[in-house]
């Protein structure tokens, strides 16, 4: 697949030729026409097969002989779906009911006399006006190096599920989608810090430690910062 979008289109240094005309790239026939071919794919050869054995399972526990960091499907009413990304080298992850969709980098615009550490502005996206939130500081994490490139193509805006306030937080990079069952999450460590806080447990995925964040926990934070602006 020729992803040019994430070389000279809006993901990538912004040199092709057509964005002036189709401004982004999601207007832009090619990026149709490869949205098109993954749609139409041929499915894996066992697809059939893993999806029966899911429902004629009906929902069981038996995970027996699949392996740590498997993405095949996790059957069961307890299976959470988890999105996985990275702040700075910090593996996190938020429920998937708790976003809405992940946008390429948008500008924000502070808020003179409002905007602080964790409470960044507004954005637009798409003639939409949401709030703006730093994760990296509200975490505690490390402040980004002033002079390393934010258009890097991995960087994305997470957008949350309309509700009483709808924000957008930056983070470095998605890494993928994780289905965790519940007895895979461990408890967060005792001695807390400022991402710990936030933290409603940890599991392994692809060798890693990822913490999983609360998401209300996280939206309640978030609107203390906003009203202590």
């Amino acid at each position: 697949m020729d992803d040019c979008w994430n070389h000279i289109g809006v993901s990538g240094d912004g040199s092709c030729p057509e964005l002036p005309t189709v401004v982004h790239c999601r207007n832009c026939s090619v990026y149709s026409r490869a949205g098109r071919s993954l749609l139409e794919r041929q499915p894996p050869a066992d697809y059939l097969s893993s999806w029966t054995a899911v429902l004629a399972d009906g929902g069981g526990n038996d995970r027996s002989g699949v392996a740590e960091g498997d993405e095949r499907v996790v059957g069961g009413e307890q299976a959470l779906a988890l999105m996985v990304f990275r702040v700075d080298q910090e593996l996190l992850a938020l429920p998937l009911k708790l976003l809405q969709e992940v946008t390429p980098p948008f500008g924000i615009h502070s808020v003179p006399g409002r905007s602080n550490g964790c409470f960044l502005g507004l954005v637009n996206i798409r003639g939409e006006i949401l709030l703006a939130a730093c994760l990296r500081r509200l975490l505690g994490l490390p402040e980004r190096d002033p002079t390393s490139p934010m258009g890097d193509g991995n960087a994305r805006m997470a957008v949350t599920a309309p509700g009483d306030e709808q924000w957008v937080i930056a983070i470095d990079e998605v890494l993928g989608i994780h289905l965790c069952r519940a007895e895979e999450l461990q408890p967060p460590p005792v001695v807390l810090n400022p991402a710990q806080a936030l933290t409603d447990g940890l599991f392994r995925w692809k060798g890693r430690q990822v913490a999983l964040i609360d998401g209300p926990r996280l939206l309640s934070t978030l609107r203390i910062q906003l009203e202590a602006s």
